[in-house]
Protein backbone atom coordinates (compact mmCIF):
# COMPACT_ATOMS: atom_id res chain seq x y z
CA UNK A 1 0.00 0.00 0.00
CA UNK A 2 1.43 3.45 -1.15
CA UNK A 3 2.21 5.72 2.15
CA UNK A 4 3.35 8.96 2.20
CA UNK A 5 7.33 9.34 2.69
CA UNK A 6 8.24 12.07 5.17
CA UNK A 7 11.73 12.60 3.90
CA UNK A 8 11.29 12.93 -0.10
CA UNK A 9 11.04 16.11 -1.73
CA UNK A 10 9.54 16.26 -5.04
CA UNK A 11 10.91 18.86 -7.16
CA UNK A 12 9.46 20.39 -10.13
CA UNK A 13 12.61 21.58 -11.96
CA UNK A 14 15.75 20.13 -12.61
CA UNK A 15 17.73 23.67 -13.72
CA UNK A 16 20.38 25.58 -11.91
CA UNK A 17 18.68 26.33 -9.16
CA UNK A 18 17.15 23.00 -8.19
CA UNK A 19 20.22 21.34 -8.96
CA UNK A 20 22.44 23.58 -7.04
CA UNK A 21 20.38 25.19 -4.11
CA UNK A 22 16.95 23.28 -3.25
CA UNK A 23 18.26 20.26 -4.28
CA UNK A 24 21.65 20.48 -2.80
CA UNK A 25 19.88 22.14 0.84
CA UNK A 26 17.50 18.64 0.88
CA UNK A 27 19.78 15.85 0.04
CA UNK A 28 22.47 17.09 2.59
CA UNK A 29 19.38 17.27 5.16
CA UNK A 30 18.75 14.13 4.89
CA UNK A 31 16.05 13.85 2.02
CA UNK A 32 15.30 12.00 -0.81
CA UNK A 33 15.44 14.76 -3.77
CA UNK A 34 12.76 13.53 -6.61
CA UNK A 35 13.37 15.69 -9.78
CA UNK A 36 10.32 16.02 -12.05
CA UNK A 37 11.71 18.21 -15.65
CA UNK A 38 11.30 18.33 -19.15
CA UNK A 39 14.47 17.65 -19.88
CA UNK A 40 14.67 13.99 -20.46
CA UNK A 41 18.42 13.73 -20.99
CA UNK A 42 19.34 15.31 -17.29
CA UNK A 43 16.38 12.78 -15.70
CA UNK A 44 18.01 9.95 -17.27
CA UNK A 45 21.64 10.61 -16.27
CA UNK A 46 20.04 11.93 -12.99
CA UNK A 47 18.37 7.95 -12.93
CA UNK A 48 21.94 6.22 -14.30
CA UNK A 49 23.93 8.19 -12.00
CA UNK A 50 22.08 8.78 -8.27
CA UNK A 51 24.37 11.85 -8.20
CA UNK A 52 25.42 14.90 -9.15
CA UNK A 53 27.90 17.75 -8.86
CA UNK A 54 27.84 21.12 -7.51
CA UNK A 55 30.96 23.14 -7.80
CA UNK A 56 30.96 26.31 -5.31
CA UNK A 57 33.11 28.78 -7.39
CA UNK A 58 34.70 31.25 -5.03
CA UNK A 59 38.41 31.77 -4.32
CA UNK A 60 38.67 28.43 -2.97
CA UNK A 61 36.92 25.80 -5.18
CA UNK A 62 34.65 23.42 -3.34
CA UNK A 63 32.92 20.12 -5.16
CA UNK A 64 29.97 19.09 -3.22
CA UNK A 65 28.47 15.41 -4.26
CA UNK A 66 24.96 15.70 -4.30
CA UNK A 67 23.44 12.16 -3.57
CA UNK A 68 20.46 10.33 -3.04
CA UNK A 69 18.30 11.94 -6.05
CA UNK A 70 16.47 10.05 -8.97
CA UNK A 71 14.46 12.07 -11.60
CA UNK A 72 11.13 11.63 -13.04
CA UNK A 73 9.94 13.03 -16.96
CA UNK A 74 7.29 15.44 -16.65
CA UNK A 75 5.78 13.47 -19.42
CA UNK A 76 5.86 10.06 -17.51
CA UNK A 77 2.28 11.98 -15.73
CA UNK A 78 1.46 9.07 -13.86
CA UNK A 79 4.38 8.38 -12.15
CA UNK A 80 4.58 12.91 -11.50
CA UNK A 81 1.06 12.16 -9.79
CA UNK A 82 2.28 9.38 -7.48
CA UNK A 83 5.22 10.81 -6.40
CA UNK A 84 3.61 14.09 -5.55
CA UNK A 85 0.71 11.91 -3.53
CA UNK A 86 3.28 10.24 -1.28
CA UNK A 87 5.78 13.15 -0.82
CA UNK A 88 6.94 14.52 2.52
CA UNK A 89 7.25 18.11 1.06
CA UNK A 90 7.17 19.63 -3.42
CA UNK A 91 9.00 22.88 -4.32
CA UNK A 92 8.96 23.99 -7.13
CA UNK A 93 11.68 26.07 -9.44
CA UNK A 94 10.79 25.94 -12.88
CA UNK A 95 10.79 29.72 -13.85
CA UNK A 96 7.63 31.58 -14.86
CA UNK A 97 7.30 30.57 -18.20
CA UNK A 98 7.13 26.86 -16.97
CA UNK A 99 4.53 27.12 -14.34
CA UNK A 100 1.67 26.53 -16.34
CA UNK A 101 2.39 23.13 -17.07
CA UNK A 102 2.50 21.74 -13.39
CA UNK A 103 -0.73 22.70 -11.88
CA UNK A 104 -2.79 20.21 -13.62
CA UNK A 105 0.09 17.68 -12.43
CA UNK A 106 -0.24 19.23 -8.80
CA UNK A 107 -3.89 19.18 -8.54
CA UNK A 108 -3.74 15.33 -9.86
CA UNK A 109 -1.56 14.42 -7.17
CA UNK A 110 -3.31 16.54 -3.93
CA UNK A 111 -6.49 14.13 -5.23
CA UNK A 112 -4.69 11.08 -5.00
CA UNK A 113 -2.73 11.47 -1.92
CA UNK A 114 -6.18 11.97 -0.34
CA UNK A 115 -7.09 8.39 -1.17
CA UNK A 116 -3.38 7.58 1.23
CA UNK A 117 -3.76 10.04 4.07
CA UNK A 118 -7.03 12.47 3.94
CA UNK A 119 -5.03 14.76 6.39
CA UNK A 120 -1.57 14.77 5.41
CA UNK A 121 -1.52 18.15 4.56
CA UNK A 122 1.40 18.96 1.38
CA UNK A 123 3.66 22.16 2.19
CA UNK A 124 4.68 23.85 -1.42
CA UNK A 125 7.85 25.47 -1.60
CA UNK A 126 7.60 27.91 -4.44
CA UNK A 127 11.21 28.78 -5.39
CA UNK A 128 10.34 31.81 -8.14
CA UNK A 129 11.49 35.04 -7.89
CA UNK A 130 7.72 36.86 -8.18
CA UNK A 131 5.83 38.63 -5.72
CA UNK A 132 2.85 36.85 -4.54
CA UNK A 133 3.81 33.71 -5.49
CA UNK A 134 1.14 32.27 -2.94
CA UNK A 135 -1.74 34.13 -4.26
CA UNK A 136 -0.62 32.94 -7.68
CA UNK A 137 -0.59 29.04 -7.17
CA UNK A 138 -3.44 28.88 -4.88
CA UNK A 139 -5.74 30.90 -7.57
CA UNK A 140 -4.01 28.50 -10.45
CA UNK A 141 -4.36 25.20 -8.43
CA UNK A 142 -7.78 26.00 -7.56
CA UNK A 143 -8.85 25.96 -10.42
CA UNK A 144 -7.61 22.39 -11.33
CA UNK A 145 -9.12 20.90 -8.16
CA UNK A 146 -12.65 19.75 -7.14
CA UNK A 147 -14.94 21.99 -5.83
CA UNK A 148 -15.07 20.31 -2.30
CA UNK A 149 -11.00 20.38 -2.16
CA UNK A 150 -9.96 21.73 0.89
CA UNK A 151 -7.40 23.58 0.09
CA UNK A 152 -7.02 26.24 2.61
CA UNK A 153 -6.48 23.15 4.91
CA UNK A 154 -4.34 20.56 2.77
CA UNK A 155 -1.67 22.58 1.03
CA UNK A 156 0.50 25.27 2.76
CA UNK A 157 2.24 27.89 -0.26
CA UNK A 158 5.33 28.65 1.05
CA UNK A 159 6.89 32.02 -0.60
CA UNK A 160 10.43 32.24 -0.94
CA UNK A 161 13.53 34.94 -1.64
CA UNK A 162 15.94 33.39 -3.64
CA UNK A 163 19.16 34.83 -3.59
CA UNK A 164 21.41 32.26 -5.00
CA UNK A 165 24.00 33.33 -7.95
CA UNK A 166 24.03 30.81 -10.71
CA UNK A 167 25.76 31.61 -13.69
CA UNK A 168 24.64 30.05 -17.24
CA UNK A 169 26.92 26.92 -18.31
CA UNK A 170 28.97 26.77 -21.10
CA UNK A 171 28.68 24.24 -23.60
CA UNK A 172 32.55 22.89 -22.67
CA UNK A 173 31.38 22.53 -19.17
CA UNK A 174 27.92 20.93 -19.99
CA UNK A 175 29.91 18.23 -22.23
CA UNK A 176 31.86 17.55 -19.77
CA UNK A 177 29.37 17.05 -17.59
CA UNK A 178 25.63 17.28 -17.83
CA UNK A 179 24.43 17.48 -14.38
CA UNK A 180 27.58 19.38 -12.56
CA UNK A 181 26.44 22.74 -12.04
CA UNK A 182 28.09 25.74 -11.05
CA UNK A 183 27.12 28.06 -7.94
CA UNK A 184 28.51 30.72 -5.76
CA UNK A 185 28.98 29.95 -1.69
CA UNK A 186 25.85 31.87 -0.58
CA UNK A 187 23.19 29.08 0.58
CA UNK A 188 20.88 30.64 2.60
CA UNK A 189 16.92 29.76 1.37
CA UNK A 190 14.66 32.61 3.19
CA UNK A 191 10.75 31.53 3.39
CA UNK A 192 7.42 32.14 4.72
CA UNK A 193 7.29 30.83 8.15
CA UNK A 194 3.60 31.55 8.72
CA UNK A 195 2.22 29.62 5.94
CA UNK A 196 3.72 25.91 6.59
CA UNK A 197 1.15 23.27 7.15
CA UNK A 198 3.16 20.85 8.84
CA UNK A 199 6.48 21.69 10.78
CA UNK A 200 9.29 23.30 9.13
CA UNK A 201 12.17 20.89 7.98
CA UNK A 202 15.37 21.42 10.30
CA UNK A 203 17.68 21.66 7.44
CA UNK A 204 20.83 24.04 7.47
CA UNK A 205 20.26 26.92 5.20
CA UNK A 206 16.24 27.28 5.75
CA UNK A 207 15.89 31.06 7.20
CA UNK A 208 11.94 31.71 7.77
CA UNK A 209 10.87 34.85 8.16
CA UNK A 210 7.57 36.72 9.48
CA UNK A 211 7.32 39.10 6.80
CA UNK A 212 8.31 37.30 3.93
CA UNK A 213 6.88 39.72 1.94
CA UNK A 214 9.26 42.43 2.90
CA UNK A 215 12.17 39.77 2.21
CA UNK A 216 11.02 38.84 -1.18
CA UNK A 217 10.62 42.95 -2.11
CA UNK A 218 14.48 43.26 -0.57
CA UNK A 219 15.31 40.68 -3.15
CA UNK A 220 14.13 42.51 -5.89
CA UNK A 221 14.52 45.87 -5.34
CA UNK A 222 17.88 45.72 -3.60
CA UNK A 223 19.83 42.71 -5.34
CA UNK A 224 18.00 42.61 -9.01
CA UNK A 225 18.13 45.58 -8.90
CA UNK A 226 21.37 46.54 -8.37
CA UNK A 227 22.49 43.20 -10.45
CA UNK A 228 20.48 44.61 -13.25
CA UNK A 229 21.81 48.05 -12.71
CA UNK A 230 25.32 46.44 -13.10
CA UNK A 231 25.04 44.85 -16.02
CA UNK A 232 22.90 47.86 -17.69
CA UNK A 233 25.33 50.70 -16.85
CA UNK A 234 28.45 48.43 -17.21
CA UNK A 235 27.03 47.82 -21.14
CA UNK A 236 26.87 51.08 -22.00
CA UNK A 237 29.86 52.03 -20.61
CA UNK A 238 31.98 49.62 -22.58
CA UNK A 239 29.52 47.07 -24.87
CA UNK A 240 33.01 44.62 -25.36
CA UNK A 241 32.94 43.65 -21.62
CA UNK A 242 31.54 39.93 -20.92
CA UNK A 243 31.89 39.52 -17.34
CA UNK A 244 30.12 41.45 -14.03
CA UNK A 245 33.55 41.32 -11.98
CA UNK A 246 34.83 43.18 -15.16
CA UNK A 247 31.96 46.00 -15.29
CA UNK A 248 32.35 46.25 -11.10
CA UNK A 249 36.65 46.89 -11.33
CA UNK A 250 35.32 50.48 -13.51
CA UNK A 251 35.09 52.72 -10.07
CA UNK A 252 32.78 55.12 -11.16
CA UNK A 253 30.20 52.13 -12.34
CA UNK A 254 30.31 50.20 -8.87
CA UNK A 255 29.63 53.81 -7.34
CA UNK A 256 27.23 54.34 -9.09
CA UNK A 257 25.36 51.11 -9.25
CA UNK A 258 25.85 51.25 -5.12
CA UNK A 259 24.12 54.55 -5.14
CA UNK A 260 21.10 52.92 -7.21
CA UNK A 261 21.07 50.35 -4.67
CA UNK A 262 20.70 53.22 -1.64
CA UNK A 263 18.47 54.70 -3.50
CA UNK A 264 16.30 51.95 -3.66
CA UNK A 265 17.30 51.13 0.48
CA UNK A 266 15.36 54.30 1.05
CA UNK A 267 12.20 53.36 -0.90
CA UNK A 268 12.65 49.78 1.36
CA UNK A 269 13.04 51.29 4.49
CA UNK A 270 10.23 53.56 3.61
CA UNK A 271 7.82 50.60 3.09
CA UNK A 272 9.03 48.05 5.93
CA UNK A 273 10.50 50.60 8.40
CA UNK A 274 9.93 47.91 11.06
CA UNK A 275 11.72 45.11 9.20
CA UNK A 276 14.50 47.00 7.67
CA UNK A 277 17.21 49.66 8.96
CA UNK A 278 19.92 51.84 7.15
CA UNK A 279 22.28 50.23 8.40
CA UNK A 280 20.86 46.79 7.93
CA UNK A 281 20.71 47.18 3.85
CA UNK A 282 23.70 49.09 3.72
CA UNK A 283 25.66 45.48 4.63
CA UNK A 284 23.50 43.76 2.92
CA UNK A 285 24.66 46.21 -0.41
CA UNK A 286 28.46 45.60 0.27
CA UNK A 287 28.06 41.93 0.51
CA UNK A 288 26.07 41.95 -2.35
CA UNK A 289 28.58 43.76 -4.23
CA UNK A 290 31.55 42.09 -3.07
CA UNK A 291 29.53 38.37 -4.36
CA UNK A 292 28.87 40.09 -7.62
CA UNK A 293 32.80 40.45 -8.28
CA UNK A 294 32.84 37.16 -7.64
CA UNK A 295 35.84 36.25 -10.65
CA UNK A 296 35.76 32.34 -10.05
CA UNK A 297 32.12 32.35 -10.50
CA UNK A 298 31.74 33.43 -14.53
CA UNK A 299 28.68 35.41 -14.00
CA UNK A 300 27.97 37.13 -17.35
CA UNK A 301 26.62 40.71 -18.08
CA UNK A 302 24.22 38.95 -20.37
CA UNK A 303 22.83 36.38 -18.11
CA UNK A 304 22.20 39.24 -15.72
CA UNK A 305 21.20 41.99 -17.95
CA UNK A 306 18.82 40.10 -20.19
CA UNK A 307 15.32 39.14 -20.58
CA UNK A 308 14.23 43.11 -20.64
CA UNK A 309 10.48 42.93 -21.19
CA UNK A 310 10.10 40.61 -18.19
CA UNK A 311 12.81 42.84 -15.98
CA UNK A 312 11.69 45.95 -17.13
CA UNK A 313 8.16 44.83 -16.49
CA UNK A 314 5.82 46.86 -14.10
CA UNK A 315 5.81 45.15 -11.40
CA UNK A 316 9.61 43.45 -11.30
CA UNK A 317 12.62 45.29 -9.94
CA UNK A 318 13.18 48.75 -11.67
CA UNK A 319 9.70 49.85 -13.23
CA UNK A 320 8.58 48.49 -9.30
CA UNK A 321 10.65 50.19 -7.16
CA UNK A 322 9.97 53.14 -9.48
CA UNK A 323 6.59 53.01 -8.30
CA UNK A 324 6.96 52.62 -4.62
CA UNK A 325 9.24 55.93 -5.43
CA UNK A 326 6.66 57.68 -6.72
CA UNK A 327 4.07 55.98 -3.99
CA UNK A 328 6.27 57.51 -1.00
CA UNK A 329 6.95 60.67 -2.91
CA UNK A 330 11.17 59.44 -2.62
CA UNK A 331 14.11 60.23 -4.74
CA UNK A 332 14.15 57.54 -7.91
CA UNK A 333 17.03 59.48 -10.47
CA UNK A 334 19.21 57.00 -10.32
CA UNK A 335 16.70 53.96 -10.60
CA UNK A 336 15.15 55.83 -13.78
CA UNK A 337 18.80 56.26 -15.22
CA UNK A 338 19.08 52.64 -14.59
CA UNK A 339 16.07 51.87 -16.36
CA UNK A 340 16.91 54.15 -19.24
CA UNK A 341 20.31 52.52 -19.41
CA UNK A 342 18.50 49.11 -19.50
CA UNK A 343 17.02 50.31 -23.18
CA UNK A 344 20.28 50.30 -24.32
CA UNK A 345 21.36 46.81 -23.70
CA UNK A 346 22.12 44.53 -26.64
CA UNK A 347 24.23 41.77 -25.04
CA UNK A 348 24.90 38.53 -26.36
CA UNK A 349 25.46 35.01 -25.21
CA UNK A 350 28.52 32.86 -25.82
CA UNK A 351 27.15 32.14 -29.61
CA UNK A 352 26.63 35.82 -30.00
CA UNK A 353 22.90 35.70 -30.37
CA UNK A 354 20.62 38.14 -28.14
CA UNK A 355 17.84 36.58 -26.39
CA UNK A 356 14.46 36.20 -28.54
CA UNK A 357 12.79 38.39 -26.10
CA UNK A 358 15.12 41.16 -26.20
CA UNK A 359 14.96 41.21 -29.80
CA UNK A 360 11.30 41.56 -29.38
CA UNK A 361 11.77 44.32 -26.56
CA UNK A 362 13.86 46.87 -29.30
CA UNK A 363 10.83 46.91 -31.41
CA UNK A 364 9.72 48.66 -28.95
CA UNK A 365 11.95 50.80 -27.98
CA UNK A 366 12.56 51.99 -32.03
CA UNK A 367 9.43 53.86 -31.02
CA UNK A 368 11.17 56.04 -28.53
CA UNK A 369 11.54 55.70 -24.51
CA UNK A 370 7.68 56.81 -24.11
CA UNK A 371 6.75 53.41 -25.80
CA UNK A 372 8.89 51.53 -23.09
CA UNK A 373 7.70 53.37 -20.55
CA UNK A 374 4.20 52.61 -21.25
CA UNK A 375 4.15 49.25 -23.06
CA UNK A 376 6.71 47.39 -21.29
CA UNK A 377 6.86 49.32 -17.85
CA UNK A 378 3.11 50.28 -17.63
CA UNK A 379 3.30 53.61 -16.12
CA UNK A 380 0.41 56.40 -17.14
CA UNK A 381 2.31 59.48 -19.64
CA UNK A 382 -0.56 62.05 -18.14
CA UNK A 383 -0.01 60.81 -14.17
CA UNK A 384 3.54 60.18 -14.28
CA UNK A 385 4.12 63.01 -16.81
CA UNK A 386 7.38 64.37 -14.60
CA UNK A 387 8.83 60.60 -14.95
CA UNK A 388 8.78 60.29 -18.41
CA UNK A 389 9.92 64.12 -18.95
CA UNK A 390 12.80 63.39 -16.37
CA UNK A 391 13.15 60.07 -19.10
CA UNK A 392 13.37 61.73 -21.93
CA UNK A 393 16.29 63.88 -20.71
CA UNK A 394 18.52 61.06 -19.45
CA UNK A 395 18.24 59.47 -22.87
CA UNK A 396 18.59 63.04 -24.64
CA UNK A 397 22.02 62.66 -22.28
CA UNK A 398 22.84 59.19 -22.71
CA UNK A 399 22.56 59.89 -26.77
CA UNK A 400 24.90 62.73 -27.02
CA UNK A 401 27.53 60.98 -24.69
CA UNK A 402 27.23 57.39 -26.97
CA UNK A 403 27.93 59.90 -30.22
CA UNK A 404 30.90 61.44 -28.53
CA UNK A 405 32.31 58.04 -27.12
CA UNK A 406 34.68 55.84 -29.75
CA UNK A 407 33.85 52.71 -29.99
CA UNK A 408 35.31 50.18 -27.50
CA UNK A 409 37.02 46.53 -29.00
CA UNK A 410 35.09 43.46 -27.35
CA UNK A 411 36.34 40.47 -26.53
CA UNK A 412 34.70 36.73 -26.50
CA UNK A 413 34.55 34.19 -24.10
CA UNK A 414 37.66 31.97 -23.63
Amino acid sequence: METIQQNKLVLFGAGKIGRSFIGQLFSIGGYEVVFIDINKTVIDALNQLGHYKVIIKSEKEEILNIENVRGVYTGDNNKVIEEIATAGIVAVSVGFEGLENIFPLLAKGLVKRLEIDINYALDIIIAENMRDADVYFFQKLEKFLPDNYPLNKLVGFVETSIGKMVPIMQKKDLKDDILQVFAEPYNTLILNKKTFKNPIPCIQGLAPKDNIKAWVDRKLFIHNLGHSAAAYLGYLHNPGLIYLYEVLAVPEIIWNVRATMLQAAEILIKKYPSEFTMYDIDEHIHDLLTRFQNKALGDTIFRVGCDLKRKLGPEDRIAGALRSALEFDLPYDRILYALVCGCHFRATDENGKMLIGDLEFVKYYDKGIRSVLIEICGFDEIKNSLLFLAAEEIERSINKKKAETPVLDSHKIN
